[in-house]
């Protein structure tokens, strides 16, 4: 649903410019902004309701589900988006993003990113090393879904095929 990365100013409101492709995504509904690492997460209305419902299907009790709900959670603001297309990102979350005039809107599939360039820039030269990591343990590229048709006919005493030699 949202990628690319724009370039923005923060104007002295603290209002920040939405991407126009990330806007239709979001319809008129406010921007529920929390922090999220060294950045701010931006989710859509329908994608923090799942999140919560996530969250809550967890047990409640783990010291683990409890720091992570209660720390996002607080951090949570829903940001409205005005008639020019820009959310006004609440002071204390700029400081804690380390947002200065200039910020970078980064789309993450199922919601948005606000970064300041400079740890952006860290983040991605950091990101190089855990990519080239051969034990990452995501495949990549992704195998086959189930439903995708196997990519040679199987041979089989009904089908004398032969299967295509790699």
């Amino acid at each position: 649903m949202f990628k690319g990365s724009y370039r923005y100013r923060i104007d002295p409101k603290g209002r920040l410019p939405i991407p126009a492709a990330f806007r239709k995504a979001l319809g008129a509904a406010p921007v529920v902004v929390t922090r999220l690492d060294e950045c701010l997460a931006c989710y859509p209305q329908s994608e923090w309701a799942r999140l919560e419902e996530q969250l809550a299907s967890l047990p409640a009790f783990n010291r683990g589900v409890k720091t992570l709900t209660r720390v996002l959670a607080s951090r949570a603001q829903d940001c409205p988006v005005d008639d020019q297309g820009r959310i006004r990102v609440p002071t204390e979350l700029r400081e804690a993003a380390g947002l200065g005039r200039e910020a970078l809107v980064v789309g993450v599939l199922n919601r948005f990113e606000i970064w300041s360039p400079e740890i952006w820039e860290t983040f991605l030269k950091d990101s190089e090393t855990l990519l080239n990591d051969v034990s990452l343990e995501v495949q990549w590229p992704l195998p086959p879904s189930p439903q995708s048709p196997a990519p040679f006919a199987s041979v089989s005493p009904g089908n004398p095929q032969r299967k295509p030699s790699r």
